[in-house]
């Protein structure tokens, strides 16, 4: 494999044995060397998951992924010279993109709303149980969010709180509401769930379908809203003031 300037090449297992499954390829972009170290060692020694890369800086992105066309990026919100949420935003824009992961040390909580309004598939706290980081990569692997309930609703708490008391009409808000309009009430009952922060198995549970079903709703609601992943789905019901 070609060398790509910047950036560290492939290291880690080469896939699970017997399962004939290839493993999950993982990019971790950080300028902090100790910190790439650490998350190469929670996630190259496993079967199902390989670390193609590092890179150090948000600029190295598109570089990297081109070249070791990682299922998962890692990214660090604070680089010196293209930042994390940048870096999201230009790669979520692109056809086919990665999922990403961003990094925080949950101190910018306006920062993480950006990169999941970018399309960010969640994010994760620096300190994570490395057990947990581990299942989180696995979860937006498999195209899950990685924002339990309680995480969510904590930064949406966050968010919503830093902006009491807006005069006059709200653009963000009026968008979210005319784009959940034009759903059917099956399907706003799942966005609204979503925007609850509910597993597939809890809505399901509530709305008395199928997680099959329930899986299906998501797919159209995100064809339908134009959306990339639930977490997204959730901001914009949280944006319409439906929860």
């Amino acid at each position: 494999m070609a060398a790509v300037a910047g950036v560290t090449g492939p290291t880690g297992p080469t896939g699970p044995a017997g399962t004939g499954t290839p493993p999950v390829r993982v990019l971790i972009v950080d300028d902090d060397a100790l910190v790439r170290a650490g998350l190469s060692m929670i996630l190259g020694g496993l079967p199902d998951l390989l670390v193609v890369g590092e890179a150090a800086d948000g600029g190295e992105v598109p570089a990297a992924v081109a070249a070791y066309a990682p299922d998962v990026v890692l990214m660090d919100i604070r680089m010196p010279r293209v930042d994390g949420l940048t870096a999201t935003e230009a790669l979520r824009a692109q056809p086919h993109p990665p999922e990403v992961l961003v990094l925080t040390t949950f101190d910018a909580d306006e920062q993480v709303l950006r990169a999941l309004r970018a399309g960010a598939a969640g994010f994760l706290l620096k300190d994570t149980p490395p057990a947990d980081i581990v299942h989180a990569v696995r979860r937006v692997a498999a195209g899950e969010a990685t924002l339990s309930p309680t995480v969510t609703r904590t930064l949406i708490d966050h968010v919503t709180a830093a902006t009491p008391g807006l005069a006059g009409p709200d653009p963000r808000r009026e968008r979210a509401l005319r784009l959940l309009g034009g759903l059917s009430e099956r399907e706003r009952q799942v966005a609204v769930a979503l925007g609850r922060g509910r597993t597939n198995a809890e809505i399901a549970g509530e709305l008395f379908m199928s997680v099959a079903t329930v899986k299906a709703y998501v797919s159209r609601l995100l064809t339908r809203l134009d959306l990339n992943n639930r977490v997204q789905v959730a901001l914009l019901v949280h944006d319409a003031d439906l929860v």
